[in-house]
């Protein structure tokens, strides 16, 4: 009940990075989408099976450099439900590979709705007699805007069965103080109060490297408020957003780390999905341009931090 399998995957690979398979239709290589849209013409159908296709190959190439991906399951969504079952079996394929899974949904509701997505998306679904897996991710990032109602219900899937959440704290989107930079009567920001939330609902799901199953988000693009919330959140692990297209650079990044070089974790979609586009290698190597920019990544991170 705590982000205890996902920091050993860090350890054992020497690498504190995730990859979001965020992937758009325009994203494959033609050579993958003509086999599908040749079979079953241009249909939701084949956008999907396409994708799923993609996903594998990176999967296959990446699984033993990178301890996690992370699907954004809008981009899946978007394909109806034949893209709904593509994310299930791409995270599936993933945890086959040893991988750990954080679906990115930013779910937010409350009661009996938040605990329908909790059991979708980290927990089970009862059928008859049977505690069926739906999607079976091992993290979920959230929205915690509902406060307590809309966390509790996630925190029980955690505890039962060993899951995490990442709540939004602090975002990488360039207007993301318009809200969460206001000051409250106390003084803190929003973003500051949201992190003291995550470490209170946190505190009785601690781990043994210090970590509770309540993680934030917390961008790349704002260096100075990555280290002042590692040093006021100790025990909150961090899903780092920003890095690379959205211009968070890895130096920047030192800053979320702890003196372990643990405590963080940093996502990177678009550069490692299109790395053949801007290696502008053959469309067929796009699955080793992908390894060969997570290599890159991992090089450019840690030379910054002490990972032991």
């Amino acid at each position: 009940m705590s982000f205890d399998k996902l920091i050993e995957k860090i350890i054992e690979k020497k690498n504190p990075t995730v990859v979001g398979l965020d992937p758009k239709l325009e994203y494959v290589p033609d050579f993958i989408k003509r086999r599908y849209l040749d079979e079953d013409g241009w249909t939701l159908k084949a956008a999907a099976r396409a994708i799923y296709e993609f996903n594998q190959a990176i999967i296959d190439e990446i699984h033993d450099i990178v301890p996690a991906i992370k699907p954004q399951a809008a981009y899946y969504e978007m394909y109806g439900h034949y893209g709904i079952r593509t994310l299930e079996k791409t995270i599936r394929y993933a945890k086959l590979n040893g991988m750990f899974v954080m679906t990115d949904g930013k779910r937010n509701d409350i009661g009996a709705t938040m605990e329908a997505y909790s059991n979708a998306h980290l927990g089970v679904t009862r059928v008859a007699e049977n505690d069926i897996e739906a999607f079976g991710a091992d993290a979920l990032t959230v929205n915690g805007y509902l406060g307590t109602d809309g966390i509790e219900p996630l925190l029980k899937v955690c505890r039962a069965r060993d899951k995490g959440i990442f709540v939004l704290v602090k975002t990488s989107n360039p207007s993301s103080g318009e809200l969460q930079d206001m000051k409250l009567a106390d003084g803190r920001t929003i973003y500051e109060a949201m992190g003291d939330m995550c470490e209170k609902w946190g505190e009785d799901t601690r781990g043994k490297f210090g970590y509770s199953a309540v993680g934030a988000v917390v961008g790349a693009t704002y260096p100075e408020m990555l280290s002042e919330l590692r040093a006021r959140l100790p025990h909150t692990m961090f899903l780092v957003p920003g890095y690379g297209a959205q211009g968070g650079g890895a130096e920047g990044l030192k800053g979320g780390f702890d003196e372990n070089g643990l405590g963080a974790i940093v996502n990177s979609s678009r550069a490692v999905m299109c790395a053949y586009k801007k290696e502008e290698c053959d469309e067929r190597d796009f699955a080793k341009a992908a390894r060969r920019e997570v290599i890159r990544m991992r090089d450019d991170i840690t030379q910054y931090i002490n990972l032991k």
